[in-house]
């Protein structure tokens, strides 16, 4: 099936570990694959230290796993994916390659109900929602992104992960790094998160979650609406946060967004013409999409129909030149 696909200083104070020989994993898809489409929301900005994508249309990922530290290497090979890992996590994340790839999505079960959904899902192919199988990793992201615009957040996560994170295992290229380990996140001081630019409404949430962090982790295996109910426990996590979390580690493919500043005005103009859509229009729309709203969503997005700019762009404020 076809498929597309300077050193500097990181965890301050710990060694980059030795490169040792990667395990391999190869995996055929039953359909078309596109690596960046379906790996791309794994993505927290450009310059993201966990996640890179490169020249040759392969992507490269930095995570904690259940069973560890691990870096992941995926690359189009012949009429398949080849994954190499490294790392204590390196076996984890080979086990589950193939629903990284959308493996466990149903492309089938989704019928267009506009022109321009049906256009767009026929030029992206290969578009399938990954089910990454770790929800810190997009929790803690998620909860960055609150409230501010996402450079703020994509500098945040940048930030804290370069100083707190620890060196990827294996080959991976200059300065990616593993998001810090629940302990690590509860233990950075008040001064850090200011610098980071990240409040302390935000900075107080992830606490409360990585208190928790166990617990949360054991929703990969729940539901969507089970996983999105017990992320909700935590207080400061509600609607947009969980959402935006299972879409990620559950490839959950009706849990649209709601609450979000854009995507309802997206939606509405894209299927009504009305830039001025709330939350409940927006459902209205994507009714007709009932089981698969979240995957209407991103075609609606990939499609590129928005509506221009009426006014300036939401102000940054760095609370760290405070």
């Amino acid at each position: 099936m076809p498929v597309r696909g300077g050193q500097g200083p990181v965890a301050q104070g710990v060694p980059r570990q030795p490169v040792s020989r990667g395990r391999v994993r190869d995996h055929v898809p039953d359909g078309p694959v596109d690596l960046g489409l379906v790996l791309g929301p794994l993505r927290r900005g450009p310059g993201d230290p966990t996640f890179r994508a490169m020249p040759d249309g392969s992507v490269w990922r930095a995570c904690r796993t259940p069973a560890g530290p691990g870096t992941l290497r995926v690359s189009a090979c012949g009429g398949g994916v080849r994954g190499e890992a490294w790392g204590p996590g390196a076996e984890w994340l080979l086990e589950q390659l193939p629903e990284l790839l959308g493996a466990a999505d149903d492309p089938s079960a989704f019928v267009p109900r506009h022109r321009l959904v049906a256009l767009t899902r026929h030029r992206r192919p290969g578009l399938r929602l990954t089910r990454s199988g770790l929800v810190l990793e997009s929790l803690i992201p998620s909860i960055l992104e609150q409230k501010v615009t996402t450079d703020e957040a994509y500098r945040a996560w940048r930030l804290l992960v370069r100083k707190f994170g620890e060196p990827a295992p294996g080959p991976a290229p200059g300065r990616m790094c593993v998001m810090p380990a629940p302990r690590t996140w509860a233990l950075i001081p008040s001064w850090e998160w200011h610098r980071a630019g990240v409040d302390n409404k935000r900075a107080s949430t992830i606490l409360r979650a990585v208190r928790v962090a166990a617990r949360l982790e054991e929703a990969a295996r729940m539901e969507p609406a089970a996983a999105r109910a017990r992320l909700q426990v935590v207080p400061g996590v509600g609607p947009w946060t969980s959402a935006e979390t299972v879409q990620r580690s559950h490839g959950a493919a009706d849990e649209v967004t709601v609450g979000d500043l854009h995507l309802p005005g997206i939606v509405g103009w894209a299927l009504a013409g009305d830039r001025d859509a709330d939350d409940a229009v927006m459902l209205e729309l994507l009714e007709p999409y009932a089981g698969q709203r979240h995957r209407a969503a991103r075609l609606i997005l990939l499609s590129g129909r928005v509506p221009g700019r009426r006014a300036p762009k939401m102000p940054r404020w760095d609370i760290g030149g405070l």
